[in-house]
């Protein structure tokens, strides 16, 4: 059986709760509370904290430098398939005058394709929406028509394409929505 008692609180060093300021003694200083090494360990802290801190602000500004420079390298990546596409719009209006009409708006078709694919490339998607459901996040109605022989709030003709970018619109359309619940003579298009 173990005699031994536990060390009271005063035992260790420990200053004794008291009501009386006068009676409370301190405790003796451990070696580790120093003021001295204190002070050490302190300016070896705050050092390592400029250190650190030092480390953190260059990982952001390299990290914003690097963002720059690759969304500048995807912008020159774009304007130099891009350009192509300018040349030969270009050579189009150049040779318009020469050739028949055919031609040219063959020329301009193709260009046109190709302006397409470049779209498609980059992950820009055209939207067909003429017999879709009316999508006020996909669509901008600028005017409404009833037509009975289309379904109620149908696209019943877009203005301007609409682009996606994934599944985020990149651009909104521009539609005619057909609404049955218009009276006739209250088309707003036609």
């Amino acid at each position: 059986m173990n005699t031994k008692k536990k060390k009271s609180p005063s035992a260790a060093g420990a200053v004794l709760p008291t009501s009386d300021p006068e009676l409370a003694t301190p405790a003796a200083v451990p070696p580790a509370a120093d003021p001295a090494i204190l002070q050490q360990e302190l300016a070896a802290q705050q050092d390592d904290y400029l250190r650190l801190a030092a480390d953190f602000d260059n990982f952001r500004k390299r990290t914003r430098r690097d963002s720059e420079h690759q969304a500048a390298a995807q912008k020159d990546a774009f304007i130099a398939d891009l350009l192509p596409v300018l040349d030969n719009l270009e050579r189009a209006l150049a040779a318009g005058q020469a050739s028949s009409s055919a031609q040219l708006q063959q020329g301009v078709t193709q260009t046109l394709q190709q302006l397409g694919q470049l779209l498609q490339h980059n992950g820009i998607v055209v939207v067909e929406d003429v017999g879709r459901p009316f999508d006020s996040h996909r669509h901008e109605a600028v005017a409404v028509r009833h037509d009975p022989s289309q379904p109620d709030q149908i696209v019943s003709e877009v203005i301007q394409r609409g682009y996606c970018h994934g599944a985020k619109v990149f651009r909104p359309a521009k539609v005619i929505v057909n609404d049955l619940s218009q009276s006739p003579g209250a088309n707003h298009a036609g």
